[in-house]
C-alpha cells in the first residue's frame, strides 16, 4: 500500500480510500451487501493496508455506518473515518436534513452512535445546501470540532465559487476550514479540472473523487454495462453524462490500453486518476474482495505521457453533474 498526507490535516492516507456505500443493507438498494458480506470486504481491507473508510449517515439510512463501525472495533486508532451529513434521514422530520445547525448536531450524535465512536476523523457536508447561510453551517462545524466530536471537516461536490466562499468565509470569521474536497471526477467526467480542482491545488485542499470508476462504466465495455445487477437498477447511472461527448470513445480506449497491458479496465481507471497530482485517494466502492484486490493492484501500474493522453484525448466537455 502507498499512503499520502491528505491536505493540510497531517494525516496519512492509503492511497486507495474504501467507499462504503455498498455496504449495509440490500433492502436500501439492490446491490448494496448486507453484514457478513460488508465485513468481510472491509476485513480485507485492512489486510491489503486501507486506512481510510468513507461512509455517510444516508447510505443504507445508517446502517452503513454501524457496519463500518462494527467492523472498525478494536482497530479504531489505525483506521481514518470519514462520514458526512446533508441527505434525508428521516421522512417524517423535515429537520433530519440539510446544515442546519441543528441537523449537522442531532446527525453528527446520530452518526457517532452507529459508528461507536466518541470523534470522527472527517466530517464531511454531503451537498450544499442552499436554505442555510453558510455561516451558520460552519459555525456548527467548527464548534463540533472545538468539542471534540470531529478532527476534521472536508466538502462535497459543489460549484467553485461556493467552495471558494465558504473557505474565505472560514478564513474571516476565524473558523476551522474545510481541508478536502469530496468530488465527481473520472476518465469519462472531467469538467472539476476547469474550477474546482485548481482551486483545490491552490488551497492545499486533499482531492478524493467520488465515482472513480464512473459507476462501473469504466470497468467493463459500454454495452455490458446493463447485464450488470447495478446497471439493471441503477437509475442514477444514467443521469450523468459518461455516454455523452466523447464517452464512448474513451470507454474503449481503456478497454484497448487495458488489453495492451493485461489489466483490467477498472484498474486503467484507477491508474489515470493515482497519476494525477491533484488526487490524493480515490473512494472505491466494491461488491467484491477481488474487485477491492484489483483496486490496490492499480497502484502498481506505470502510465506513460503517452498512455495518459492517448486515454484523455476523446474527452469533450459535457454538462455538470454530481452537485445536486
Amino acid at each position: 500500500m502507498e499512503y499520502a498526507t491528505l491536505g493540510t490535516t497531517g494525516l496519512e492516507v492509503s492511497r486507495i480510500c474504501l467507499g462504503c456505500m455498498s455496504f449495509g443493507t440490500s433492502d436500501w438498494r439492490e446491490w448494496v451487501l448486507d453484514e457478513d458480506e460488508s465485513v468481510e470486504i472491509i476485513d480485507r481491507a485492512v489486510d491489503l493496508g486501507i486506512n481510510f473508510f468513507d461512509t455517510a449517515n444516508m447510505y443504507s439510512l445508517g446502517e452503513s455506518e454501524r457496519v463500518l463501525g462494527k467492523a472498525l472495533e478494536g482497530r479504531r486508532e489505525e483506521s481514518v473515518v470519514a462520514t458526512k451529513v446533508f441527505n434525508p434521514m428521516r421522512e417524517d422530520d423535515p429537520n433530519a436534513k440539510g446544515l442546519s445547525r441543528k441537523a449537522i448536531e442531532q446527525e453528527l450524535d446520530a452518526s457517532l452512535d452507529r459508528l461507536g465512536m466518541e470523534t470522527v476523523d472527517l466530517y464531511q457536508t454531503h451537498r450544499w445546501d442552499d436554505d442555510t447561510p453558510i455561516e451558520q453551517t460552519l459555525r456548527a462545524l467548527d464548534d463540533a470540532v472545538r468539542r471534540g466530536k470531529v478532527r476534521y471537516l472536508g466538502a462535497s461536490s459543489m460549484w467553485a465559487h461556493q467552495f471558494a466562499e465558504a473557505l474565505a468565509t472560514s478564513d474571516r470569521l476565524g473558523l476551522d476550514r474545510f481541508l478536502t474536497m469530496q468530488n465527481h471526477y473520472n476518465l469519462a467526467y472531467r469538467e472539476e479540472e476547469r474550477e474546482m480542482l485548481p482551486l483545490c491545488a491552490k488551497e492545499d485542499v486533499g482531492v478524493i473523487p467520488w465515482s472513480p470508476l464512473a459507476r462501473g462504466y469504466l470497468t467493463r465495455p459500454a454495452e455490458a454495462i446493463d447485464a450488470t445487477t447495478r446497471g439493471g437498477s441503477e437509475r442514477r447511472m444514467y443521469e450523468h453524462p459518461y455516454r455523452e461527448g466523447g464517452g464512448r470513445e474513451v470507454n474503449e480506449r481503456v478497454e484497448a490500453l487495458a488489453d495492451e497491458k493485461g489489466v483490467k479496465m477498472a484498474q486503467i481507471a484507477l491508474a489515470w486518476l493515482l497519476h494525477k497530482d491533484w488526487v490524493t485517494a480515490p473512494i472505491v466502492g466494491t461488491t467484491s474482495v477481488e474487485h477491492l484486490e484489483d483496486a490496490v493492484e492499480a497502484l502498481d501500474i506505470s502510465l506513460s505521457r503517452r498512455d495518459m493522453d492517448y486515454l484523455e484525448e476523446p474527452y469533450e466537455p459535457v454538462r455538470v453533474s454530481g452537485h445536486e
